[in-house]
């Protein structure tokens, strides 16, 4: 089993490659940290996703970001009715918004429940919130090289 350090550096180079475009290379390295990590390091690699999704969030929406120390709370909208009623899509939005608010309480209920619901809506579910992480970070890097 890889190293909490290799599975970091995995995440990271899985959403460098999504961004460029390099489909292939991104679902390679998340195929790996799934076949060489336990439950408990794949919540690991969720948070760090999450955390990945929660900088690309508040670079997307710059001073209008909430704060969540500040009593403001991140929100899912659902734009499309029904969309939430997807198990996979609700884990990957719920666990987001969840770990964007600073609540690890919520968002490891929400794995947990995602874990419990058997492989396909699990793996699913971890491959929906990383598609979502990586469109958010490629709107954030769009955006802040527009901003330059």
């Amino acid at each position: 089993m890889m190293t909490s350090e290799e599975a970091a550096y995995m995440v990271k180079e899985a959403l460098k490659a999504a961004v460029v475009g390099d489909a292939d290379r991104a679902a390679g390295l998340v195929v790996q940290l799934g076949v060489d990590s336990d439950a408990n390091r794949m919540f690991g690699v969720c948070c760090a996703i999450a955390e990945a999704g929660h900088r690309a969030l508040r670079l997307c929406f710059g001073e209008a970001a909430p704060d969540p120390s500040q009593g403001g709370m991140w929100l899912i909208e659902q734009l499309e009715p029904g969309a939430l009623d997807n198990p996979v899509q609700a884990f990957a939005s719920r666990f987001l918004v969840a770990y964007s608010n600073g609540d690890r309480e919520t968002a490891l209920a929400h794995w947990e429940t995602a874990l419990a619901s058997g492989p396909e809506v699990f793996v699913g579910g971890v491959c929906q919130l990383f598609i979502d992480v990586a469109g958010l970070t490629r709107a954030a890097t769009q955006q802040s090289e527009a901003d330059e």
